[in-house]
Formats: C-alpha cells, sequence, structure tokens
C-alpha cells in the first residue's frame, strides 16, 4: 500500500475496550500505524464483501458446464418476442 499518499477522508469508529485493545495488540506485531492497519484492513474486508458482485468464479467443471450453457443458442420464445416487439411506453412519439 502506499502510505505517502495524501488522506482527506476521515473516518471514526466506536468500539468496545477489548475490540481497541485487539486492534491495539494487531497494530503492534503489524509493525504498522493505526490509520494503516485500519485502511488496509478495511478496504480488504469491503473487497470480500463486492467480490461476488463484482467477480465470477468456478471450479474447472462447473466452468465447462457454464460456458456449455452460455454456447446454446438462444431459445426463440414466442411471447418474449412479443413483449419486445411492442413499442416501448416511455419514449414520446
Amino acid at each position: 500500500m502506499d502510505t505517502k499518499r495524501r488522506r482527506s477522508e476521515r473516518l471514526e469508529v466506536r468500539t468496545t475496550a477489548d475490540e481497541r485493545d485487539l486492534i491495539n495488540r494487531a497494530v503492534a506485531v503489524s509493525e504498522s500505524d493505526l490509520t494503516d492497519f485500519v485502511v488496509t484492513n478495511l478496504t480488504v474486508a469491503a473487497q470480500r464483501v463486492l467480490a461476488d458482485r463484482t467477480t465470477f468464479e468456478l471450479e474447472r467443471e462447473a466452468f465447462r458446464a457454464w460456458e456449455a450453457a452460455n454456447s446454446r443458442p438462444a431459445k426463440d420464445l414466442a411471447g418474449l418476442r412479443a413483449l419486445m416487439d411492442r413499442p416501448t411506453p416511455f419514449v414520446d412519439g
């Protein structure tokens, strides 16, 4: 992480005494400062939370099945075709 960049946003967090003690001990053994430790770990946590919304990973066999399903030609669904052929009500004209 580039610790030389200028940080301009403030983040305040309330903790219990035990949580703060735990965090302080982790900061001490990480040879980091509190800000770098918190920002690094919050960023990693945020990336993990968002990962399933931005990344789609499959095991080899599941990937093959996925590719096979997506390689099949699309079915022509008459009801969907009729719906898509209707003029949109959201455009003036």
